[in-house]
């Protein structure tokens, strides 16, 4: 008889939950307080050719190798300058951990003999000032480091030939603007009349000769 009423008491008490349940559950659709709009964010990419793009890990040497951080490398070259930069941001956080530009006379070198690896000087302004660096890439293969180098050395090297280029201009138009000048200042003395008044300096006062040709 017990047996019999606590079943009924549970059973009643899983009736009235599941009512209560079904009350709670409306339905209805409870619209967020602030709407966020989707918003297009600048990288400083946009004007920029992607040269190269692959995985790599960043040091940088102070006193000991620091590891600066493991992400994506980048090559880029401006569309309307030409002018080539190194660029990598960290994975997840994608903060920047390197970023300068290529200029003649940066060259790479092995370090500690691995053919994976690469080791240069560079004026870096990753954290908003330029300091002088000296940076370590690492990459995951011997093929992607060799990528890397082909690149580097070509951009480095065009930069080099762009910048002799832009200093024989500059040559030149000095030379063109000095002959200018010199044309202009030979243009502003006519020879015939210099030779002319040369002449006339040279001829004899005519006003203490007579008409017989005797001075008086």
């Amino acid at each position: 008889m017990a047996d019999r009423e606590d079943e009924e008491t549970v059973a009643a008490a899983e009736e009235h939950g599941a009512g209560a349940g079904e009350e709670e559950d409306t339905g209805a659709q409870i619209a967020p307080i602030v709407r966020l709009e989707e918003v297009a964010v600048k990288t400083g990419e946009e004007n920029e050719e992607v040269l190269l793009d692959m995985k790599a890990r960043l040091y940088r040497y102070d006193q000991v190798w620091k590891e600066r951080g493991t992400g994506v490398i980048k090559i880029l070259k401006d569309k309307e300058t030409n002018k080539t930069r190194v660029l990598m941001r960290q994975n997840k956080t994608l903060k920047i951990c390197a970023n300068h530009y290529l200029v003649p006379g940066m060259t790479l070198q092995e370090h500690a003999g691995s053919d994976k690896s690469w080791v240069w000087h560079a004026m870096d302004y990753s954290d908003g000032e330029v300091k002088k660096e000296l940076l370590c890439v690492r990459f995951g293969s011997v093929e992607n480091a060799q990528r890397f180098k082909d690149i580097y050395v070509e951009r480095t090297e065009e930069q080099g030939e762009k910048k002799a280029t832009e200093e024989e201009s500059k040559e030149e138009s000095k030379v063109a603007e000095t002959l200018e000048k010199l044309s202009v200042k030979d243009l502003s003395s006519d020879p015939v009349k210099s030779a002319a008044n040369d002449d006339e300096k040279e001829k004899p006062a005519v006003d203490d000769v007579k008409a017989d040709g005797k001075k008086e």
